[in-house]
C-alpha cells in the first residue's frame, strides 16, 4: 500500500490575494503545512498539488526547496487535480488537506493514517475538531468513480460527494472532548483569518512546529484572540447543493454502483 499527502495549493484567492506565501512568523503559510506534513508517520509521498497556471510557479518552487514533490493539474477541477496527481505517483491512499490550513493536527492526522493502514475504507473523516484542522483519508480508486459520475467541475470543497456511506465505506474518527470544537476557525480565508494565525504563531520560536494541543491550551489563556475574525464564517456548500447530490445518488445508485465495481 502506498500512501501520499497530497496539498493542494494554489496563488489565485480573491478574498485574501496570495496568501499561502504571507508570512507566518519567519515562513510562508504554505511552507508552515508541508512541514506539518513531513511529521506525519507512514507517508510514502508528499505532493503540493498545484496548477499548470504560471501565477503558481512560486509553489512548485517552495516544493523543490522543501525537497517534496508537486504535480501541474486541472485550474478549477480540484478532484481531477488529486486523482491524476495520484495516479501520476502511484498512490493507493492518499490524505488530503489544503494549503491554507498550517495548523492541522498532526496527531489526528496519524489516526487517519492508522485506519488507512488497519482497514482499508474508502473514506476516511475527523469529527469535531476545529474547521481547517482536519485531514481526510481516501482511497484512490474512490476519487476515480467520484471524478466518472460528477456533474460540475468547481469542485473545492468536495467532502459530501464521497462522504456517502451508501455507496462508499465511509469511516468516521470522532475525536474527544478536549479538541472538539467545530465550530472554531483554524484558517486563512480572510485577512483577519491570517491576523488571528499570526498571533498564535508569535507565541513559539521560527522553527516549531506547534501541536493543535499546544494551540488549544493557547487559546484558553488567550481567549480574545478570538476576537479578531468573530466575525468571518466559514464557506459551506450550500443546503440545496447538498440536498442535490443527495438526490443524485439515490436516483442513481445502481448507475452509481456499477461505475464502482468497474473501477475495484
Amino acid at each position: 500500500m502506498k500512501i501520499g499527502f497530497l496539498i493542494t495549493a494554489r496563488l489565485k484567492s480573491t478574498r485574501l490575494p496570495l496568501k499561502l506565501l504571507m508570512d507566518l512568523n519567519g515562513k510562508p503559510i504554505v511552507v508552515r503545512v508541508i512541514e506539518r506534513a513531513q511529521k506525519v508517520y507512514n507517508i510514502d509521498d508528499i505532493i503540493l498539488c498545484t496548477s499548470t497556471n504560471k501565477q503558481d510557479k512560486p509553489l512548485t518552487d517552495i516544493a523543490l526547496k522543501s525537497n517534496i514533490h508537486y504535480y501541474l493539474g486541472s485550474e478549477e477541477d480540484v478532484l481531477k487535480r488529486l486523482t491524476d496527481a495520484s495516479n501520476f505517483y502511484g498512490l493507493d491512499y492518499v490524505l488530503s488537506i489544503t494549503g491554507e490550513n498550517p495548523l492541522f493536527s498532526v496527531t489526528h492526522a496519524n489516526r487517519v493514517v492508522d485506519t488507512i493502514i488497519e482497514e482499508e475504507p474508502d473514506f476516511t473523516y475527523l469529527e469535531g475538531l476545529p474547521i481547517g484542522c482536519g485531514v481526510s483519508g481516501i482511497k484512490v480508486k474512490a476519487l476515480e468513480v467520484i471524478c466518472k459520475i460528477k456533474k460540475v467541475i468547481d469542485t473545492e470543497i468536495w467532502g459530501p460527494l464521497i462522504n456517502q456511506p451508501s455507496i462508499f465505506d465511509v469511516h468516521k474518527i470522532v475525536v474527544n472532548e478536549f479538541y472538539r470544537k467545530p465550530d472554531l476557525r483554524i484558517t486563512t480565508d480572510y485577512i483577519e483569518d491570517y491576523q488571528f494565525i499570526n498571533t498564535l504563531f508569535s507565541h513559539f520560536e521560527p522553527d516549531d512546529i506547534p501541536s493543535l494541543a499546544s494551540i488549544m491550551e493557547l487559546l484558553d489563556t488567550h481567549s480574545e484572540y478570538l476576537e479578531i475574525h468573530k466575525e468571518r464564517e466559514q464557506e459551506e456548500l450550500s443546503e440545496n447543493k447538498l440536498s442535490e447530490i443527495k438526490s443524485f445518488y439515490i436516483n442513481n445508485k445502481d448507475q452509481v454502483e456499477e461505475i464502482k465495481n468497474s473501477i475495484y
